[in-house]
This record gives C-alpha cells, structure tokens and sequence, in this order.
C-alpha cells in the first residue's frame, strides 16, 4: 500500500501527541486490544457523526498501527484528495458496480500487513440493514474482522474481541451486532 500520515517519523509523533491530549481533554478512555493478525477487516460501530472520523484517527495513532479507510469519492475532490489519501482513505465510487469486493481481497493478499477500516452501515444516516461487504471482504481474503467501536455513552474507543468469520454469514451478522447492542453513537438515534 501507499505511503500515508502513519509512515511520516515526526508527523507520526505528532498525531500520537495530539491525539492522546485529545482523548484526555475530552475525558474519553481506550479499551480492548488490537487484534494480533496483521492483517484485518476493521468495522468501525456505530457510526453517526463525522466526528467518529478523527476519533477513529486518533485511536489508529493510539493503539499504534496503520489504518486505511473507505470513503465516497466525493471526499477526494480537490485539495482534500491528497490529504485524504495521506490519512489512508481509499476513494470508492457508490455510483456504479465496480467489484470493490475483489479489489480489497486482493489488496489483502498482496500485502504482509493490512488494515481496512469498514462501517457496516454505509452510512451516517440511520440504516435497518448493515451492508455486508466487510464480511465477504474478510472472508476472501480469509482474515479476521476486528470489532472496532466508539461509544458516546461511556466515551470508550477500542476494540472489541477479534471475530473470525464462520461462512453463516447470517449467524456470524447477528453475533457481531450482539457486540454493539449497548453502543451508543454520538447521534444516538440513529443507531440500529
């Protein structure tokens, strides 16, 4: 993969500074472990605000690894395209079919270390149905999918235990979302 803010030494140091004054300041705590895997589908529950963003940033640069992330293509328009590429967003066009599945399968099996960060629900909007392309993602390219959260209730941020995809792709969606029952987001009504 490319070469992104993760990678930079002193802007590196830096974000992990800032990000940790950040945290402190907002009165919120780290939980959980990273997975061990070096490589794995990250979902990133619940998302509601365009604050889970940054937060999501600053928890990459607090558990120390090196996140990429998908994002609209909108996103990536202009002078905020670099920049966003640089924080490791991936452009992803939602207008057509453009077997991003298999793009990120691949991605994962030409890499030795990968993280792709997934919100299941797509969206910030509220959402009944979680869209499952975390879980083919992570069943292609045969890695784990962590359980990465951001609860506004108890300002908590981590990781949740790893979870390794059975193939009952029906099951292992209710099992995961038992996770995240009590989460809250920070536009709580939103939430599923």
């Amino acid at each position: 993969m490319r070469y992104t803010v993760y990678d930079t030494p002193v802007v590196k140091q830096l974000f992990i500074g800032l990000s940790w004054c950040v945290f402190k300041l907002l009165g919120w705590k780290l939980k959980g472990e990273i997975p061990k895997e070096r490589k794995f589908v990250l979902i990133a529950v619940p998302h509601t605000s365009n604050w889970d963003f940054p937060l999501t940033i600053g928890l990459a640069f607090l558990f120390g690894f090196k996140l990429y992330w998908m994002g609209k293509d909108s996103l990536f328009w202009g002078p905020a395209g670099p920049i966003m590429k640089w924080f490791g967003g991936i452009p992803i066009d939602r207008s057509r079919a453009n077997n991003m599945v298999e793009q990120v399968v691949e991605a994962f099996r030409v890499s030795d270390e990968l993280v792709v960060t997934i919100p299941p629900e797509g969206t910030r909007s509220r959402v009944d149905r979680w869209k499952t392309g975390f879980y083919y993602i992570a069943s292609g390219a045969e890695v784990p999918i962590g359980l990465g959260f951001l609860d506004y209730a108890t300002k908590t941020g981590g990781f949740g235990p790893t979870f390794y995809p059975t193939g009952d792709i029906d099951q292992d969606i209710i099992d995961i979302r038992r996770f995240y029952a009590d989460m809250r987001g920070k536009n709580s009504d939103q939430c599923v």
